[in-house]
Order: structure tokens, then C-alpha cells, then sequence
């Protein structure tokens, strides 16, 4: 696994691999970039042109008609104005001419329509930026989802609800903010970055250089910053997913929090997670806040240096006004790329680390796949072979050692023992929840590893001790049992397992509305509810874990009697501590420490005086 773990491609390598099948779109959004970029390019510079223009009209107004540019500066620096003429050696003046505003009206009116043509670029690639992210995710979430599904059950036990949604939900939307955000933003300031120092160069190399410099120390304080704040944006997110599950746990919980009075210790407990949050949050935004602080103060000071350095060369004829007002348009559209990647940089980070949690939910080992070539029966009998089955949960935790039965067709078998001793373990090998270890199971003669699970569990009705429902109609809980069933087979399974009779009491019968924690309904009937469901997918072999512990005596003897057409032709397992409800098992198997340590009817093991008759006695 851990070379596994090294040969795995980088974070960023794995998102550029995510956007791999929009590469045709996001040529486009490179194109459209080096369009708008390019139109931008060209509007300081006949902005600049245009200022040259109007100084140059404006001066010649006060020279005399008829005479050269050339005798205008010698009279001027005659006079020992030198300054003066620099700045009008570097002008395009007629003597007497004035403004050509013709000419000047066509090069604003050019310049506005590269601007238009900008903009229009980067409207569009927008457009393709936001659909490239929303699919991606989109994508990343049926992977996500997909994955769930063949991930084996021991993973949900060792990671709370809470902190996988979190990596579903609030990670996946905040890489998703962090595509839109900056992956546009990004190819248009890289190439606003180069477009610009290579006009900057043509302008004045040294003003240039200027600016690099100040630009080169704003990125490298920029890029220090960022690397700190890297785990900080991780140690965010790992805090949210923890918090996530608290909450969730404490909801989930609440009934069980308040009967206890632990209700302050849940609170002190929540501001515990929150407080860790908190400061997580505040030292990644703290540490990312200073990025722009940063890079602005040293570009603004370049700036103020830009604008200095420019009037001397225009005061000393090197340069002309508009293409010192130029450079200063330019100087800030090449700063502003700069800001701009800085502040992406902490959204990139605050990215990243999520992407790196979703990515190992991608990672984790998935749960045996199916045989190529699965196994179908056309018809399940239900013999069922546990053949020298050992399993364990943790390495070094053995659980179920050399375990051998057999279940034949019909029978009912029951399961007891202390708590810990397996009983449940055993249903979750059968429907292969979990692989085993050692030996094999086999279903009428076939090993369960060369059907599909899907096949397997289809053919499986489980009744767990913990009833589930989902929020909507009885009905449709029941029906969830068959895809298909019609109203008649609903109310059918309901009358075989006694719901009727209480459904019938409610407003709205089999159309009343479960909420998410089902408590229009008592823990018993909720029970009733997942029995109907079974009974309603006609299982070849029925997998009860106490089944009937949220049900009263009475009821439970209704239900043992309906469950006995219910297993007619069917094998059953039945998990039990009430030892009175199975006495007319089949076969009574009693487990301690992962072993069958007796089996036998009730009467034989009452009589052997053993396990069973202590479990019983007690």
C-alpha cells in the first residue's frame, strides 16, 4: 500500500487529469485569453497616442504658424529653456496647427472597439470556464458517489457519517469555487504577465527592469506566505469534516444526549471542535490575508517609482507624455495579474487540501470485485455451508476461528451467545458485507465469491435490530422491499406482519409521511415496517438479527406466526436473546468467542446442561 501511495500522481497532476476531456474547451479558453489579452495590449498604447496627439495639438496652438519643429525647439533652448524643448522633441508638433480632433475621435473610437472585442472574450470564456468546472464536478461527484458504493462496509464503520458527507459535499464545492474562480483568471494573468513585459521592453528596457524587480520580491513574499499557509487550509478542512460528524452524531443522538443530561458536555464538546476550527480558519485566512497587503504595498511603491523615472526621461526629451502614461497602464496591468495570482494562490491552497481529502476517498481500497464470469442460479434452494469460515476484524483480533455449519432448506436456524461472541458477524459474512478470511460459504453448493453481491443479496431479506427508513410514505417504505409492487402486495405484507392494524389508526393510513428520524411511529412498529418490507421481497433465505427486540410480547407471538408462512420453503436465521422465541428452532447453534460451542434442538441442549442451558437458565 505504501508504495501504492508513492507512485500515486500528485494533487494538482490528478485535477489537470479531471479536466483532461474538456482539453478542446479549455484550447478555447486559452485562445479566447490570448484574444482579450492581446486587445487590452493595444488599448494603452493608442491611449498613449492619443495623449501624445492632444499635448502635441494643444502646444502648437501657442507656436508661430509657418515655422519647423526644429526651429521652434533651437528658439527655446536659445532662450535656455531646455526642458521645454526636450519635451517637445519627443512630440509630434505642427506650429499654428492645432488639434485634429478627426483624427483623434477615429483612434478613441478604434480603441473602444479592441476594448469591446476584450471584453467579449472574456464574456465567452467565462461562459466555457463555468461549464468546464460544473461538469468536472459534476463528473467527480458520480465518481464520488460510485466509489461509496464499492467501498467495503469497514470503512463506514471507522469513519463517521459527518466526515464523509463533509468530503462529499463541502470539499467538493469548495474545489469547485476554486476551478470557476480561478482557472480563467489564471491563463488570462499568465498571459497578461508575458503580453505586457514585452511591450513594457519595447517602451523603456530600464522602467522595465524597474518593474520586474518590484514585481520579482512581491512574488517571492507572496510565494513564502502561501507555502505556510498550505497545511493551515488543510488543517481547516480536516476540522470541518470533524466537526461535520459531532454534529451530526449529536443530532442523530439528541433523545439519548437529553435523557443523560449531557447536554452541557455536548455543548462544551461542540465549542471544543468549533474553537479548533476557528483557529484553523483564522490561521489559514490570517496567514493568506497578508498575501495581498504584500503585493500591493510593494507595487504600489513601484508605481509611485514608475511615475518619477518616467517625468525625468520626459523631462530630458528620452521619452514622450503618452508613453509615460502608457508604461503607468501597463506598469498596472502587470502588477494587477500579480495580485491577482497572489490572491488565487490561497484559494488554489484552500483547493488543493480539498481536493487531497476527496482524492483519498477515491484511494481507498475498494471491496473485492465481482468474478468475471459470475455465477447465477436459476433457482435458490437455500442450503447454506459455512465450511471452516475464520474472520477477524483487526489483524491481531481474532474473532471467528475454524467455524463449520450447515443450514438445509426450510430450516429455521437460531443464534445465540453473549454479546461479542459473532452471532451478527455471521450475517454480515453471509451477505458478504464483509470477505472472510479463511474457508468459504457456499449457497446451494456454490461458493457466494463467484456470484455478484448483487445477485447474493437479492436472494438475502435481512431484518437488522436497528430498523431503517427513509423519509417518505409507509407505503413506499414497504414497497422498497420490491421495485414494482403494486398497492395490493404493500397492504398484503403489512396484514401478514400486523402493520395494518396500526396503519389503518392513522389520518392518513399507508400514505402518512415518515420524517427522517420516523418518530410519527414507534421504535416497534418502525420494526413492524422493515418486517413488511422482507416479507415483501419474497427472499429465498431470511437473515433476522433480533428482529422482534422493539416489539411487545403480544405482538411478537403475531409475528412468530405469521413468520411461520413467511420461512415456509425458506432457510432461516434467526439471531436471538430472548431465548424464548426460538425454542422451536430447527437447529439452535450457541456461539462463544467466534465458536459454535453447541448445537442441537432446545429439548437436547436443555438436557446437555451446557452453554445453552446457562444462557437459558440466567
Amino acid at each position: 500500500m505504501a508504495n501504492a501511495a508513492e507512485r500515486r500522481p500528485g494533487t494538482v497532476r490528478r485535477l489537470l487529469e479531471l479536466l483532461r476531456p474538456y482539453r478542446l474547451r479549455m484550447a478555447l479558453v486559452v485562445l479566447l485569453g490570448t484574444g482579450a489579452t492581446a486587445f487590452n495590449l493595444a488599448g494603452p498604447k493608442l491611449i498613449g497616442n492619443a495623449t501624445d496627439m492632444a499635448f502635441a495639438g494643444v502646444v502648437s496652438r501657442g507656436l508661430p504658424p509657418g515655422a519647423s519643429k526644429q526651429e521652434v525647439i533651437a528658439d527655446l533652448r536659445a532662450e535656455g529653456d531646455h526642458t521645454l524643448a526636450n519635451v517637445l522633441s519627443t512630440a509630434d508638433v505642427v506650429p499654428g496647427q492645432g488639434v485634429n480632433f478627426q483624427a483623434l475621435g477615429q483612434l478613441l473610437l478604434f480603441t473602444l472597439l479592441l476594448y469591446l472585442a476584450g471584453g467579449l472574450c472574456m464574456l465567452v470564456q467565462g461562459r466555457l470556464v463555468a461549464y468546464i468546472a460544473q461538469h468536472t464536478m459534476y463528473r467527480l461527484r458520480e465518481r464520488v458517489a460510485e466509489k461509496l458504493t464499492r467501498l467495503p462496509l469497514g470503512y463506514f464503520d471507522r469513519s463517521s457519517r459527518g466526515e464523509i458527507l463533509s468530503r462529499v459535499t463541502n470539499d467538493v464545492d469548495n474545489l469547485q469555487r476554486t476551478l470557476q474562480q480561478t482557472l480563467g483568471h489564471m491563463v488570462n494573468s499568465l498571459f497578461a504577465v508575458c503580453g505586457v513585459m514585452a511591450v513594457m521592453l519595447m517602451l523603456s528596457p530600464m522602467l522595465a527592469g524597474l518593474v520586474l524587480v518590484s514585481v520579482l520580491v512581491a512574488a517571492a513574499g507572496a510565494l513564502s506566505i502561501s507555502r505556510r499557509a498550505r497545511p493551515r487550509f488543510a488543517e481547516q478542512w480536516k476540522s470541518t469534516g470533524s466537526l461535520n460528524g459531532y454534529v451530526e452524531e449529536m443530532y442523530t443522538g439528541h433523545a439519548v444526549v437529553r435523557t443523560y443530561g449531557r447536554r452541557a458536555v455536548a455543548e462544551r464538546t461542540f465549542d471544543e471542535h468549533n474553537e479548533t476550527l476557528y483557529r484553523a480558519t483564522t490561521r489559514a485566512q490570517t496567514l493568506s490575508g497578508l498575501i495581498s497587503p504584500v503585493t500591493r504595498f510593494v507595487t504600489d511603491l513601484n508605481y509611485v517609482l514608475v511615475a518619477v523615472v518616467g517625468a525625468l526621461k520626459v523631462a530630458t526629451g528620452t521619452m514622450s507624455i503618452g508613453s509615460v502614461q502608457s508604461f503607468m497602464q501597463y506598469s498596472g496591468m502587470f502588477t494587477q495579474p500579480i495580485i491577482d495570482m497572489a490572491n488565487f494562490s490561497a484559494q488554489l491552497q484552500s483547493g488543493t487540501a480539498s481536493a487531497k481529502r476527496i482524492f483519498e476517498v477515491l484511494d481507498e481500497p475498494e471491496q473485492r470485485p465481482a468474478p468475471a464470469r459470475p455465477v447465477r442460479p436459476a433457482r435458490v434452494r437455500g442450503r447454506v455451508d459455512f465450511q471452516r469460515v475464520s474472520f477477524r476484524y483487526e489483524p491481531d483480533a481474532p474473532l471467528i476461528e475454524d467455524l463449520s455449519l450447515t443450514a438445509e432448506p426450510g430450516q429455521l436456524i437460531a443464534i445465540v451467545g453473549p454479546t461479542g461472541a459473532g452471532k451478527s458477524t455471521l450475517g454480515n459474512l453471509l451477505l458478504r458485507f464483509y470477505e472472510v478470511d479463511a474457508g468459504r460459504i457456499l449457497l446451494d453448493g456454490i461458493d457466494i465469491t463467484e456470484m455478484t453481491r448483487e445477485d447474493l443479496r437479492s436472494r438475502v431479506g435481512l431484518v437488522s435490530q436497528e430498523p431503517w427508513l427513509f423519509a417518505g410514505t409507509i407505503a413506499e417504505n414497504i414497497a422498497y422491499g420490491r421495485p414494482g409492487a403494486t398497492q395490493r402486495d404493500v397492504v398484503e405484507a403489512a396484514r401478514a406482519m400486523c402493520v395494518d392494524r396500526f396503519v389503518r389508526s392513522l389520518p392518513d393510513g399507508y400514505d402518512t409521511v415518515l420524517d427522517d428520524d420516523s418518530s410519527t411511529v414507534s421504535a416497534g412498529e418502525r420494526q413492524l415496517i422493515t418486517l413488511a418490507r422482507a416479507f415483501l421481497a419474497e427472499p429465498s433465505i431470511l437473515l433476522l438479527d433480533e428482529a422482534t427486540s422493539s416489539v411487545d410480547s403480544r405482538t411478537e407471538v403475531l409475528i412468530q406466526q405469521a413468520m411461520t408462512s413467511l420461512r415456509s420453503g425458506r432457510t432461516s436465521f434467526v439471531i436471538a436473546h430472548r431465548l424464548s422465541t426460538i425454542r422451536h428452532a430447527d437447529l439452535i447453534l450457541v456461539m462463544e468467542s467466534g465458536r459454535v460451542v453447541e448445537r442441537g434442538t432446545h429439548s437436547e441442549l436443555i438436557a446437555a446442561e451446557g452453554a445453552y442451558a446457562r444462557l437459558y437458565a440466567s
